[in-house]
């Protein structure tokens, strides 16, 4: 299937701004939660993009310029591990894809949100499974999520280096787990995730 069907679909029912909604680091046990809002204006087709876990890093990191120079409009928004553990992963989700869209420098009239819905924003909205496969805005959002946490958690390694945290950005590996073992959780990790949270408990 073409990725920019789906969106052109919505364009020809009227929908003039079509913004692809995304987040990454729902699962890791360390760091932010990203969410990207990206609108692609008509006719704008980026070689190779794609939902970003398919993608290589240095392949993800140009697709990341190449969205930034060419998309019509484009928000972030980032709910900081303590916002996740008091709200849970879910909400501070729901809260980080609310703040990229009000970050936009064009309102949407239209929302692909990748499987979650947004009851809190009055913006007419689409939340297929895997969107990211099937819309070219999503996937270009998925991109700035991921490419924009990255860097956050390449920043969270230069503060806790013992961590590794640019290897696996906080997700959890076997080595991760082994180094929350050996130090305790640090103050980027999500405190109230069960991996973390059992590390300190009585064995």
């Amino acid at each position: 299937m073409d990725i920019y069907q789906y969106d052109q679909s919505l364009r020809k029912r009227g929908f003039r701004w079509v913004a692809g909604v995304d987040e990454a680091g729902r699962g890791p046990l360390a760091g932010p939660v990203v969410a990207a809002a990206v609108v692609l204006d008509k006719g704008v087709r980026i070689a190779g993009l794609r939902d970003s876990k398919t993608i290589p890093e240095k392949e993800r990191e140009s697709l990341f310029s190449l969205i930034h120079s060419l998309a019509a409009a484009i928000g972030t928004g980032i709910v900081e591990p303590g916002d996740i553990d008091r709200l849970n992963i879910l909400r501070a989700t729901r809260q980080a894809m609310a703040i990229a869209i009000g970050n936009l420098s064009v309102t949407p009239d239209m929302l692909v949100i990748d499987a979650v819905s947004l009851p809190s924003i009055r913006i007419r909205q689409s939340s297929p499974v895997r969107a990211e496969s099937i819309s070219a805005s999503v996937a270009a959002a998925s991109i700035v999520a991921k490419c924009t946490r990255d860097n956050i958690m390449r920043e969270y390694h230069d503060k806790y280096p013992a961590y590794n945290f640019r290897k696996h950005k906080g997700y959890a590996t076997r080595e991760h787990l082994d180094m929350l073992r050996l130090y305790g959780p640090c103050p980027i990790h999500r405190k109230s995730f069960f991996r973390v949270m059992s590390l300190e408990l009585p064995f």
